[in-house]
């Protein structure tokens, strides 16, 4: 079933690619464009239709890329101008899309915004980041804190004023209130829409207005819900975050975005929400068709796998978000890998079934390169750490690196990534796990999820149809999708223990051809472990 061109982004599978970390074309162990163009065959083979391209903008690095220092400028590391015109000509020959990442709440202390910002306070941008006055002790103006730790408050000497940064100390916070801060960052991503990028990922997109009284946050509530990334070891999830994000001011903006993305036909825009409310973001960003085209939060990128969690995620998101648009991920730059975090007790036939979920939510899938090898976390020795996270938080929070390890595509030295020394080194458990070892065999993590991605193009419900969550009275998750053209029966078994469930549809005809081997016996759906079952279901059942 093809899908109208304006909304192809509905239900497409969206693979998301770590530029230092997929392919390296030059030997200097860093990927770089080349090396993503060079390799592009493997994710349209693998039946994706989009590629999110994480930052390759010119950058000091202090976190990698989401440290802006020019928005309109690619990074030698990562090439240059024309080798970006050149993957995205490759991308579009081979069918596939590109969405480029935008982190526009925040720059680089190295842009030249901030240097003039700093180094005056009545100048032309002097108001152009998010400056307050010292406290009556001189310490910061409120309670806000850092994801990355400490206050999210420094004292700048030369404006004797404090900036805010929600992450890194080199990250200061672009002044949302002001519009021609808003100006400036819309004139970026035209820039980009005009070269040819399809659409955008848009980090931490709930951050970019704050509190214009700069009221402090109050301590979480012992009875509320935790956010899905709340870990002990970080005191920033301590806090509500009711005034430092997810301000009201925020919605006029994606309003501005959206106007901006409907000039170019065609494309689309997916957020990032890290929120103590993520899911009622989610749904607040993506209704109406005026604001983002789809959204994805933390909620399936925690620790939690247990069938009543995952369901309570889908029914919340379902009774909420009316005609918006989710965006699911299980693995991204950001986390450790599903394989280990949620594929401890069988990471060989965890990965498969886990995107057999994912892969059949109402949404559009987002996965993350080598979730489809069946990765799991990369082990990186502390001397190694280059994340700025773990470095701060270790040992009790490890950070980044091991979900950033590269890409392995052969068994040999370095995995086929580099010719020279890895920026990270490379796991010697991936190796055997690389692109070029499961390409024959059939029932590798990699072909099944191939065999899985075609299969689901031809199912209508799964790209488009709306979603019915079924009770169970086990683990097994079940949930049907339906749509004009057809209703669909899905059973899933994340567990490592055989489940029964009785089949609330007896009209329900199982189908083949997406590589999982659940079956009916005497009434019952039977799922063996790591195990996935499908079936047409008569409408009128």
């Amino acid at each position: 079933m093809t899908a109208c061109k304006s909304t192809w982004w509905r239900g497409a599978v969206i693979y998301q690619i770590y530029p230092r970390s997929f392919m390296d074309a030059n030997g200097d162990g860093v990927g770089d464009l080349p090396g993503i163009t060079a390799k592009l065959d493997h994710v349209a083979e693998l039946g994706a239709d989009a590629v999110w391209i994480s930052p390759f903008f010119t950058s000091p690095m202090r976190d990698f890329g989401y440290d802006v220092s020019d928005y309109r400028g690619v990074d030698p590391m990562f090439g240059t101008p024309d080798d970006f015109q050149q993957l995205l000509a490759r991308a579009h020959e081979l069918g596939l899309k590109v969405l480029i990442d935008q982190v526009l709440s925040h720059s680089s202390d190295e842009h030249r915004w901030f240097r003039e910002s700093r180094s005056n306070r009545h100048g032309d941008k002097a108001d152009w980041y998010v400056w307050a006055e010292p406290a009556d002790d001189g310490g910061p103006p409120n309670n806000w804190l850092s994801v990355f730790g400490g206050s999210a408050w420094t004292l700048d000497e030369r404006r004797r004023q404090y900036y805010l940064h929600n992450f890194l100390i080199s990250q200061p916070d672009l002044n949302f209130h002001n519009p021609d801060v808003r100006r400036a960052q819309l004139d970026n991503v035209r820039f980009w829409l005009d070269l040819g990028a399809d659409g955008f990922r848009f980090d931490v997109v709930n951050f970019y207005f704050h509190d214009r009284k700069l009221r402090s946050n109050p301590p979480v509530s012992r009875d509320g819900r935790a956010h899905p990334s709340a870990s002990g070891a970080n005191p920033y999830f301590e806090q509500q975050h009711l005034y430092d994000i997810d301000q009201p001011e925020n919605l006029d903006f994606l309003r501005e975005l959206r106007e901006l993305l409907d000039q170019y036909p065609g494309t689309t825009s997916v957020g990032e929400i890290s929120s103590d409310d993520s899911l009622g973001r989610m749904a607040e960003y993506t209704s109406g068709g005026d604001k983002l085209h789809m959204a994805y939060t933390f909620d399936l990128l925690g620790s939690r796998k247990d069938a009543s969690y995952i369901r309570g995620v889908i029914t919340d998101i379902e009774g909420c978000i009316d005609d918006g648009w989710p965006c699911w991920a299980l693995s991204n730059h950001d986390v450790e890998r599903a394989a280990s975090r949620w594929g401890k007790c069988d990471a060989s036939r965890f990965p498969a079934v886990s995107l057999a979920m994912l892969l059949s939510l109402r949404g559009s899938p987002c996965i993350y390169q080598g979730e489809e090898l069946g990765l799991p976390e990369g082990k990186v020795a502390r001397e190694d750490l280059k994340d700025p996270f773990g470095i701060e938080f270790w040992p009790e929070l490890p950070g980044r690196d091991g979900c950033r390890t590269p890409l392995p595509w052969n068994e040999n030295s370095n995995g086929g990534f580099s010719s020279g020394k890895p920026w990270l080194p490379v796991d010697d458990a991936h190796l055997k796990l690389s692109v070029n070892s499961q390409q024959c065999a059939a029932d590798s993590t990699l072909n099944t999820v191939k065999r899985l991605i075609k299969w689901r193009k031809t199912q209508p419900a799964l790209l488009h149809g709306s979603l019915e969550i079924l009770p169970t009275e086990s683990d097994m998750l079940c949930w049907a999708r339906h749509c004009d053209a057809q209703s669909l029966l899905i059973a899933i078994n994340l567990t490592g223990e055989t489940l029964r469930e009785k089949l609330r549809y007896p009209a329900a005809l199982a189908v083949n051809g997406h590589g999982f081997s659940g079956y009916i016996d005497d009434g019952d759906i039977v799922l063996e472990p790591y195990d996935a079952f499908f079936a047409t279901l008569n409408h009128a059942g």
